[in-house]
């Protein structure tokens, strides 16, 4: 992972320079809040559970903040996948309708790891439904090897 390039898309990029603007500007400033009024508390701090906790939180908050430099440095913006390579490829950025034999149609949209979010249809191209499909066109079918067996989808259409 040290290194590697972050694909995002625009509004994957947005959302998270957002989360460390919110992360560096506003809770950093309330968990430090937090900190502060514990030790006023006082007592000992051995036995201080909102200060243990108002610390964890730090911790967190500091990763977190560090992780999103991090990805953010490294990105590169996925552009509109009508601007890059030849058409009707499913690639990063496509939408792709796919459907499982007997099943209704379902539409991912294909996004680096990052920015994942299988709830919201956003699969990775690194997962294994989102490699299977990856370079295939319109019409064609794959099988996508998983933990619970293989599972054929046929690609319908992509966007």
């Amino acid at each position: 992972m040290v290194g590697d390039v972050v694909h995002l898309t625009r509004e994957g990029y947005q959302k998270l320079d957002s989360e460390l603007n919110y992360l560096r500007s506003v809770r950093r400033s309330e968990v430090a809040e937090r900190l502060r009024l514990a030790l006023e508390e006082g007592g000992e701090l051995v036995e201080n559970a909102e200060y243990e906790d108002a610390k964890n939180e730090q911790a967190f908050i500091e990763g977190r903040i560090q992780q999103l430099e991090m990805m953010l440095s490294r990105a590169q913006i996925i552009e509109d996948t009508e601007q890059e390579g030849p058409k009707g490829v499913v690639r990063l950025n496509s939408h792709v309708t796919v459907q499982e034999h007997g099943e209704e149609p379902e539409t991912f949209h294909i996004v680096g790891r990052a920015e994942a979010a299988p709830r919201e249809g956003k699969i990775s191209d690194e997962s294994p439904l989102g490699r299977s499909l990856m370079g295939k066109k319109e019409g064609e079918s794959v099988t996508v090897e998983a933990p619970d067996g293989a599972f054929d989808y046929k690609i319908l259409k992509i966007k």
